[in-house]
């Protein structure tokens, strides 16, 4: 499991308005080149993007399903990351007086990556998660 965190400078609604916003996941999601559709549910469980990762014009379908939402406070999502299988991240948001800390924690479930040790996959993970965080923060903090 890979743990990030990061302090934002900006209000848990500001956060979680590009967090509920599926046709913003490009812009925030490393890997995520674009957004194909976003089903009406999001970011209520079950709701769906269907993205698109890689660069054209080797580009892989994918979908992102909301698992929970609370909102202004968490979102887990589940991830299908084809051929590498299945991971779960979750985002936990709690106001602070500087604006707000975002824990961000990854997990593969399924696939080759679930089967390599945790130290391994940290490895990949963790750079990966902080550039997820840092769009993030520049995101919430222009919106402010």
């Amino acid at each position: 499991m890979s743990e990030n965190e990061c302090v934002i400078e900006a209000s848990p609604d500001a956060v979680f308005s590009i967090l509920a916003d599926g046709w913003s996941y490009a812009a925030w999601v490393v890997g995520a080149s674009r957004i194909r559709d976003v089903d009406p549910p999001w970011p209520e469980p079950g709701g769906r993007i269907h993205h698109s990762v890689g660069a054209w014009p080797l580009l892989v379908d994918d979908t992102t399903t909301s698992l929970e939402y609370e909102p202004e406070r968490r979102l887990r999502l589940r991830l299908r990351v084809w051929p590498a299988g299945h991971g779960e991240v979750e985002f936990r948001v709690t106001p602070v007086p500087a604006g707000s800390r975002v824990e961000m924690t990854e997990q593969a479930v399924s696939g080759p990556v679930s089967l390599l040790p945790s130290a391994v996959a940290d490895l990949v993970l963790h750079p990966r998660n902080e550039e997820v965080l840092r769009r993030l923060k520049l995101l919430a903090e222009r919106r402010t």
